[in-house]
């Protein structure tokens, strides 16, 4: 299950896995198998990236080149001209930034913009982008891309002849080739042995000759192919010359060739028209899907080895995080075979990478065409996922997925977790408001409040020309997710009379205001919610309530990341004690 002991760093941040973690989809192409063009235009896609850390998204996934069946390549330029500005902007509002790229062009100038994750889906094979990643902190996605099994060689049906007249037969039709041969090319002997001379026959027992049994042509040998399966250049030097030798045939229409050694874009276009091509077959077969072993000893020995790869080079186990790659010249059958074996995925030990997301065999097991409808069956996908112990699903829709699995959550995985509620007040009874808001916060659902500092008055912070504040911070413990907490601290603040409506100041008076300071576990950017709470650090009419319900306070937050002042340098600061709560 995700409930384990995995974590993730990626920069300066670290994610844990007591809960599955969300990665939002955002694609700025025009091109996308899903969505594409819907957030071309960076404006949109920035509103839309913060949407999703609004709607429960962990972490958002940005990329600007479409890599669905038959995608055209994007020069690396184009690549940064799109996303460079949205990595910017979310990273700014705290978000956890993936740049999903295979150009360590596009990769270094996004970690400079402030992404945290480099998502590459040729699995780290260019030694560039390991050497990129070996001299930053980023956390890394190693994906697998690429066929997992050999195509079925299908041989003609042989019906064998026993008879002495079919063995007379035979032989005197090898006797006729063999004085043909003989008399249309000269003998060349090299190192003793005549040159073009059929293999000797095997004989029996006795002197008798076997014949060679009448198996017909073998097959022509495949082209070579390199690990994605595209074409190596020794297969293309060979067409020029199969067209010299028959001029007079009509060339085909050639294909449109992708940038030069664009494996990927290769293996890709032969996936769809795999896709286009496929026929019902009247062929029996004893079983559903194909084995699992060979196919799951090409994805996990990838895997496996690019991570080790990236060990070797100095990248820390603990950022790297691993990827199946569905869709990614698969076929439906073989997707359902790897996600079945997720457990075995799951067994590496590092985190393991649920994408499924609207793809292909998605639609073919739930009969939908139609990509941006199989949100639903995508959920289906991912919940099995995260049963057999997959730690980040990669969606579309964050929304419908945040509530699904919050709902899924609450039921089946008990984990009340401590979180810190800031209480504060400077208008009408302030101590009497503040225990008002301790009670209602009891009533939450899968909440419960297990400690209380007591209440101290503070000068008013950042506008200054108010009453003073009557302040405290609440410890609970509960099971929500933080955005559904949070909504339920807004709830408790509406009903106790806090004016949110666009004339009231910001920071000014209010009757109660409540603020969400830490989760164990979590870490959210976005302009909703932000854990930690990003000024923590300099309020002092915070973080001397939080003494009375840990031990330093000060230094706890400094390492979970949040810069603290000295006392000196806070804002809001305390000035006497009001009583206990």
């Amino acid at each position: 299950m995700a409930n384990d002991s995995k974590t993730w760093r990626c920069g300066k941040y670290e994610l844990s896995f007591d809960r599955p973690r969300i990665m939002g989809v955002l694609n700025v192409t025009p091109d996308s198998f899903s969505d594409g063009g819907e957030h071309f235009d960076p404006d949109a896609a920035i509103e839309y990236g913060l949407a999703m850390l609004d709607a429960g998204a962990d972490i958002i996934d940005v990329g600007g080149e479409s890599t669905r069946p038959g995608f055209t390549p994007v020069n690396p330029d184009e690549e940064a001209r799109r996303v460079l500005p949205v990595v910017r902007a979310l990273a700014k509002e705290g978000a956890i930034v993936s740049i999903d790229t295979r150009h360590v062009a596009v990769a270094k100038a996004a970690v400079r913009c402030g992404a945290s994750i480099v998502n590459d889906v040729t699995g780290f094979t260019d030694p560039k982008m390991v050497e990129f990643v070996k001299t930053s902190t980023c956390g890394v996605i190693v994906m697998h891309a690429g066929e997992v099994a050999a195509p079925a060689r299908t041989h003609a049906t042989v019906q064998l002849d026993t008879s002495a007249a079919a063995f007379v037969a035979e032989k005197a039709r090898e006797a006729a080739a063999e004085a043909a041969r003989e008399a249309e090319k000269p003998a060349r002997r090299r190192r003793g042995k005549l040159l073009g001379d059929p293999k000797p026959e095997a004989k029996l027992p006795g002197g008798v000759v076997q014949p060679s049994l009448p198996f017909g042509d073998p097959e022509p040998a495949s082209e070579p192919t390199d690990e994605l399966g595209q074409e190596t250049p020794g297969a293309e030097q060979a067409a020029p010359a199969a067209d010299t030798a028959a001029p007079e045939a009509t060339p085909a229409t050639p294909e449109p060739a992708p940038e030069p050694n664009d494996r990927l874009a290769a293996m890709m276009r032969r996936s769809a028209r795999r896709e286009e091509a496929y026929v019902p077959t009247s062929q029996l077969r004893r079983f559903t899907l194909p084995d699992s072993a060979p196919i799951m000893r090409r994805v996990m020995g990838f895997l496996s080895d690019q991570a080790r790869t990236l060990i070797h080079a100095g990248v820390s186990r603990d950022r790297i995080c691993i990827d199946p790659g569905p869709g990614f010249g698969k076929t439906a059958n073989e997707d359902i075979v790897i996600q079945r074996e997720t457990a075995k995925m799951a067994s590496l030990g590092y985190p393991l990478m649920c994408a499924v997301s609207r793809k292909r065999f998605v639609g073919a097991v739930s009969g939908v065409t139609e990509a941006a409808a199989r949100d639903a069956a995508t959920f289906g996908v991912c919940l099995g996922a995260i049963q057999a112990g997959a730690n980040i699903v990669r969606v579309h829709d964050v929304t419908g997925f945040a509530q699904f699995l919050n709902g899924y959550w609450a039921v089946a995985k008990p984990q009340p977790r401590r979180a810190f509620v800031a209480v504060g007040s400077n208008l009408g009874h302030r101590c009497d408001n503040i225990r008002a808001a301790r009670d209602m916060i009891a009533e939450i659902p899968l909440t419960c409040v297990s400690n209380c500092s007591r209440i101290y008055e503070s000068e008013p912070a950042y506008e200054t020309h108010q009453d003073a504040f009557a302040n405290a911070v609440i410890e609970i413990k509960t099971e929500l997710a933080p955005l559904v907490l949070l909504d339920e601290l807004q709830k408790i603040e509406l009903e106790l009379g806090r004016d949110r409506s666009k004339k009231a100041k910001v920071n000014g008076p209010r009757t109660i205001d409540l603020d969400l300071l830490w989760m164990d576990g979590e870490t959210h950017g976005g302009k909703k919610l932000r854990l930690p709470h990003p000024l923590i650090g300099e309020r002092d009419f915070v973080l001397v309530p939080l003494e009375d319900l840990m031990h330093d306070p000060a230094r706890f937050f400094r390492y979970n990341g949040v810069e603290v002042k000295e006392p000196e340098d806070r804002v809001g600061h305390i000035v006497g004690e009001l009583g206990r709560m």
